[in-house]
Parts: C-alpha cells; structure tokens; sequence
C-alpha cells in the first residue's frame, strides 16, 4: 500500500548529538541535587558515586548505561486485563486530567469548587470519548478532609473507568496507600499494569524527595511511571528554547538513571511541560516555542529509543475558548506528526487551576480532526480513481462511481458535535452559537456517560478501606 503521510521533523542527526552532549556536559559538570537520603545512598553505593552537598554528577559512561537498559516500549492493558497500546512503537495516544482545583460547568463555564460528583463526572465522560486512552487524576476533591483528598480521588478514579490511568498523588506520605487500595480493589497491578504513577522534579536539577521515593515504590511494585519536568523558562529554566531544552533533558536523564537504579529495565516515560513565564504578568503560558521544545525532546526520546510523555498544550484558556483552541490545535497536530507517545492532560484551563468539561468534548474533535491529517490517504491505483475519471469524462458525475459509493460514509470528516448547517437550517435552527452547541453536547454527554458494572463495590470497598486510615 502506497500511504502518503505528512511528519514534522525538527532536528538534524547532527543537532541531535549537539544537544545530547549539552545534556552531558550539564550532567557530569553540574550534576543534579538528590534530596532524598535513601535514593542519595543507593545512587552512592550502586554506580560509585560520590555526593557533595547531595549533589551527585553523573559520569557520561553511566547516562549512556541507563539509556541502554531503559524498555524500548511499555505495553499498557486496561484494567479488565485487555492489551490496549504499546507505547513507543504505536501512535500519539490522549489522556485527559489535571490536578484542578475548580470545575467549570458546562452550563457557563463558571468556576465551583471541585468535588467528588466532579472526578466521577469527568473520568465517565472521558472514559466515553473514544480518543482518549488514558484518564489522568482529574482534580482534587475539595468536600472530603484534606488529609484524604488523594485517596477519595483515587477512589473515584479508578471506580468510573475501565481505561488506563495516569495517577497523580500530590502528598508522598498517601502513595503507598492508594497503592494498597487498588490492590484491595483490583489485586496485582504490576503484572497486566493499567495505573502509570506521574513523578515530576523540582527545576532546576533538583530530585526531591517525595518525587524519588514514589518513583521507587512504583517502580518496586513493576508499575511503568512518568517522569516528566515543568519549566518557567526566564525562571526556572533558561528563557531560550535551547537553554530550556538543555536543562530540562538534564532532569529527565537524571531521573533516568535513579529509576535504572533502583531497578535495571523499569519500564520509564520521558517528557516535558515546556512553560513560559511571563515577568509582567507574573503568569505562566504556553508560548509557540513551547510546542517547538516539546517536538525537540520527542526527537531526543526516539534518539534514545525511550517512550515519550508529551504536554498536552493545556492551560491556556479561560475555558473552551480561542485562546485554548490556538494551543491545542498547535500542540495536537504537531505533536502527532512527530514522535510523541503520551500526551495525558487534556481539559485545564485558567493556568491548570480549573478544568472544563466542554474542553475535554471540543478537543477530542481536533483529535478526531488531527489524527485524519496524520494518518495520510492511500495513492495506489484504486484510489488515484483514473478510471473513474476516464468514464464519468468533462462535465460528468461521481455521485453513482464505486470510490463513491464504497466511501462517502468515511471519506470527509463529520463531527460528533457541531452539525452541518446552510445558513438557512441555522436560521430556522435560532442562529445557535458553536459555544450553545458545544455546552449542550457536553452536558448530554456527561448525563449519558456510564459507570463500569462494578462501581458500586469498588466504592464500597474503597471508602471502607479509607476508613481504616483514620485515627
């Protein structure tokens, strides 16, 4: 088969190398700070090293070692133990969540506090969408204790989902128990793993704590993790794209090497959220060069054969607004024409604080949209349609032709939202605005949304097991 496909390459080989011995440089001359004394000590005692100020330099020889023995690919099943993907060999696949602190409503996009009814809502609505593989922690529950919020959001997370979850867990000290909770809930989690834990370090080259020692207890229960960073650049980072680039891939690499530490070939995503700050506003964004950095440390991660966490562009907007659509148009399409693997944060706005339901509903329409201008079309013989041409002649029909007729269910884009209206049927309609559309579908779509058959006993389960954490 003839696919013409359209890809977005961004680097030469050579560029590759530069930025890899940038990265190397960085590593062994400046090295990272490793905040937590159990990893420090395992990182001496295993690779030689030897800390100042819990600084620890990383020679090149034992960077290119743990790049060695890093999995090529992770297979990711759901967690009724069916095989869904396998990262770093298949496509860009979209998650949805972000640790929110409010819910826009779909009604007006107003701001409440985020809740419990919040997380189930979302996670069945994006468990509906069929281009989003992966539900990421969608919020943080803000009508239980405080001391339990990542628990009662765990809880509701993997209660209204079937899909693969990227789990978020802001306080190291309840990791082990929502670990201890699923596995009361669901049994083994490393063996079929449907649950990749979200680590991020602290820029500039600092590994702390809580990040280091979760990635451990993931990582010793055979759970693939993530290990992705956050950039300022102008304050966290260098504010050039190469600097942030530089500093950033540094951190990963470091978190490369703990995590091949603790546990030679545990499986590992590498990414990214290349954010600017802006000094004026005292506000961090997306800029178009995030987008550039981000499709940069793809191409690194294809360099080292190590399975890519992508931004998803997120946060920008003010909801489902033009301001959101510019960035996720701009990080999807990028995104999927080059070698992203993950990108799991669809749905934040107002600078990650809040999260809308409508965007969610909107985005997954430009991935419908982004994965058709990715895929490509066929040009062989039967679809360059000379034949056809050759009969129907100047002035004539293809309406009755067989490519016609054996595509004109699947040939062109129909949206799942927004219907095709002439002017008139949108005047005899009452003239309705894209954004009336979208809120209504939105609204329907999370009526409408299921729960997995056993809801009811993971809730029960769940909320009993919480109980027992209480003193």
């Amino acid at each position: 088969m003839n696919n013409v496909r359209p890809k977005l390459t961004l680097m030469t080989e050579e560029q590759i190398h530069e930025a890899h011995g940038n990265v190397l440089k960085v590593l062994s001359e400046t090295g990272a700070r490793v905040d937590s004394p159990a990893i420090l000590s395992l990182l001496e005692t295993k690779l030689g090293l030897k800390a100042q100020d819990r600084v620890i330099k990383f020679p090149r020889e034992i960077v290119e070692e743990a790049i060695q023995s890093a999995p090529k690919t992770i297979d990711v099943y759901d967690r009724r133990g069916a095989h869904k993907f396998k990262l770093g060999e298949d496509r860009l696949r979209f998650g949805t969540g972000v640790t929110a602190l409010y819910y826009q409503t779909p009604e007006d996009e107003s701001l409440q506090l985020f809740t419990r009814k919040h997380f189930q809502d979302l996670v069945r609505l994006s468990s509906a969408l069929k281009h989003y593989d992966v539900i990421s922690t969608v919020g943080i529950p803000r009508d239980v204790p405080e001391e339990l919020t990542d628990l009662y959001g765990s809880l509701e997370h993997i209660s209204n989902t079937t899909k693969p979850l990227v789990l978020l867990v802001s306080d190291e000290n309840k990791f082990p128990d929502v670990l201890k909770m699923f596995e009361l809930l669901h049994g083994d989690l490393g063996s079929k793993p449907f649950i990749i834990p979200y680590f991020n370090p602290v820029s500039p080259l600092v590994m702390n704590a809580g990040t280091v020692d979760k990635m451990k207890i993931a990582i010793e229960r055979g759970l693939p993790i993530i290990f992705s960073n956050y950039s300022m650049a102008g304050a966290s980072t260098p504010l050039t794209p190469a600097g942030t680039l530089t500093l950033l891939m540094a951190e990963l690499l470091a978190g490369l090497v703990i995590s091949q530490t603790i546990k030679k070939g545990a499986p590992i995503l590498l990414g990214m959220l290349p954010v600017y700050f802006d000094m004026r506003t005292m506000l961090n964004f997306y800029d178009p060069q995030s987008i550039l950095i981000s499709v940069a440390c793809s191409e690194m991660m294809k360099h080292y054969g190590i399975p890519h966490c992508s931004t998803s562009g997120s946060g920008t907007g003010w909801g489902m607004d033009l301001i959101a659509a510019d960035t996720y148009w701009m990080n999807t399409l990028a995104l999927l024409l080059s070698h992203g693997h993950l990108a799991p944060f669809i749905g934040d706005s107002l600078g990650s604080k809040a999260i809308s339901p409508t965007t969610i509903v909107h985005v997954h329409e430009m991935i419908d949209q982004a994965l058709r201008i990715s895929d490509g079309f066929q040009l062989d013989d039967a679809n360059a349609a000379v034949s056809e041409i050759a009969k129907v002649g100047a002035g004539g029909s293809f309406l009755t032709q067989p490519s016609t007729l054996k595509n004109y269910k699947s040939g062109y884009y129909v949206s799942g939202v927004y219907p095709r209206l002439s002017m008139e049927k949108w005047q005899e309609a009452g003239a309705p605005s894209a954004n009336h559309v979208l809120r209504e579908k939105t609204r329907a779509l999370i009526h409408s949304a299921p729960a997995p058959d056993d809801h009811d006993e993971f809730i029960g389960k769940g909320e009993a097991f919480i109980k027992t954490l209480v003193k």
